[in-house]
């Protein structure tokens, strides 16, 4: 009766409370960065070609002297898709898609959400090598912040890149790859738009495998021995995440590991989202606040994940669940996310200081799910500079200056922890490091902003990451 209450206490609390933006301004995931900007483009495949399109705002903004960002469906959470006074381009409307079936190439222009990629894929019996947990996201969103997501023993999705299309600063085109502009497919690919416009890429896709779950429960000093024997020692594993326990009695003690391995179907079902959303959603918005609730979660996950066995699901239905399923809609709180990478062997020392730090600080911690991924070969800006644990950690906090103030000096503790043990943060939320932290964390960043200011040498693409960590003042004094 207790569980009944409280799901439905949190159902009558549950109203969407966000108000639209004005035409002249723009905002993110965070929903703590409205900002004016001088312009919104937004091309469209039923006004031409894109070249043409994305070369005319190309041009308005060098003749008006304005600064130009890129922007998919705005996930990111600390301005990397704009910057103040600046002209925003639009790309969701650029999202035509076809397939090379006998190379098992997608080509996929960069506005594409991965919703619709999957879509596509589905019908055709294939699904996308590496992605992102939700598909809200836009393609070339995704390469620009060279994301990963649930598949173990890969590394981030610039490994299923062959090739893209940019738009230089100077109005030419290029087809980068690993062997055509070389330097510029490492860059671009995680380099948050500062080097031109993805027009277009190629990505080599997978089969659209059945999967059956597996799940089980264990401590998280015995997670990183178990998962290198037991998963990534198992080619059958398409897909596995882990989930911690959040409760303050056992608060990251406990790891819930899920793990999806191939099985055998002879027809695939219609794609659909996964089930059951309304009161997974009513279960996760009612931990928020609530040790009761957060209790109940994880009391009620691993009921769910025991159900799910035996039974099997495509790939591409596991993938094909959208951020709004838990997103926060209050007009008083906003879900943050932060993401930290930590070497194999290092997981537990970090974890003992996460431990102490987030209920030091009184945080307000929802969710952190554990993933696995290998070194990355191919992006500049890397984050994956050997394999990783990455922990995704999503916080609830107060849109107030006082609340922006508590985590952004948590996240700068939280930064140095990771540092102590030879990990790195993820780049596509909060600017909340220092200037020293962001270049501790990514040494070869004072490289690739002379390489920004080589290839875009009047400083057209522009965005908020860009103007924090750039400063020449810290390059000329390090």
């Amino acid at each position: 009766m207790r569980a009944f209450l409280h799901l439905l206490q949190t159902a009558l609390d549950d109203w969407d409370e966000r108000p639209p933006l004005a035409a002249d301004f723009t905002d993110d995931a965070s929903r703590l960065n409205k900002t004016r900007v001088a312009a919104i483009y937004s091309p469209s495949n039923a006004e031409g070609t894109a070249e043409d399109q994305l070369r005319a705002v190309l041009h308005q903004a060098r003749v008006s002297k304005l600064p130009l960002s890129v922007a998919g469906t705005r996930h990111t959470m600390g301005g990397q898709t704009f910057t103040s006074d600046g002209i925003v381009l639009n790309m969701p409307g650029l999202r035509q898609m076809q397939l090379d079936e006998q190379r098992n190439i997608l080509h996929v222009q960069a506005g594409a959400c991965w919703s619709e990629v999957l879509g596509y894929l589905h019908e055709r019996q294939r699904s996308i090598k590496v992605m992102q947990s939700n598909n809200s996201f836009s393609v070339g969103g995704s390469l620009s912040a060279n994301c990963h997501g649930w598949q173990p023993a890969s590394p981030p999705i610039a490994s299923t890149v062959m090739a893209f299309r940019l738009l230089l600063a100077d109005g030419s085109i290029v087809r980068c790859s690993r062997e055509e502009h070389a330097e510029l497919f490492a860059l671009v690919l995680g380099g948050y738009g500062l080097f031109g416009i993805m027009i277009d890429a190629e990505l080599s896709v997978c089969a659209n495998e059945c999967y059956r779950a597996t799940s089980r429960v264990m401590p998280s000093n015995e997670y990183p021995a178990y998962y290198k024997e037991h998963v990534l020692k198992n080619p059958q594993i398409g897909l596995a995440y882990g989930r911690f326990n959040v409760e303050p009695g056992h608060f990251l003690r406990e790891i819930l590991l899920t793990t999806y391995h191939t099985a055998n179907r002879n027809s695939l079902p219609a794609l659909s989202k996964p089930g059951l959303a309304e009161i997974r959603r009513l279960v996760f918005r009612g931990s928020v606040g609530s040790t009761y609730g957060k209790a109940l979660r994880w009391t009620l996950e691993k009921q769910f994940s025991t159900i799910a066995l035996g039974q099997t699901i495509t790939r591409n239905h596991l993938l094909n669940e959208g951020v709004e399923t838990f997103q926060n809609r209050s007009a008083a709180s906003t879900d943050i996310l932060h993401e930290y990478f930590v070497p194999v062997e290092q997981l537990e020392p970090f974890l003992e200081r996460l431990r102490f730090i987030i209920p030091s600080h009184r945080a307000e911690l929802l969710n952190v799910t554990i993933r696995f991924l290998t070194t990355d070969q191919d992006s500049f800006l890397r984050y994956a500079n050997q394999d990783m644990f990455a922990l995704v950690m999503l916080f609830n906090q107060p849109r107030t200056q006082p609340g922006e103030q508590k985590m952004a000096a948590m996240t700068r503790e939280l930064i140095d922890a990771v540092l102590e043990v030879g990990g790195r943060y993820y780049l596509p939320y909060r600017l909340h490091a220092t200037v020293e932290q962001f270049h501790r964390c990514y040494p070869q960043a004072e490289q690739f902003f002379a390489l920004k200011r080589q290839y875009d040498t009047e400083g057209l693409f522009q965005n908020e990451l860009y103007q924090k960590y750039s400063t020449r003042e810290y390059l000329s004094s390090s």
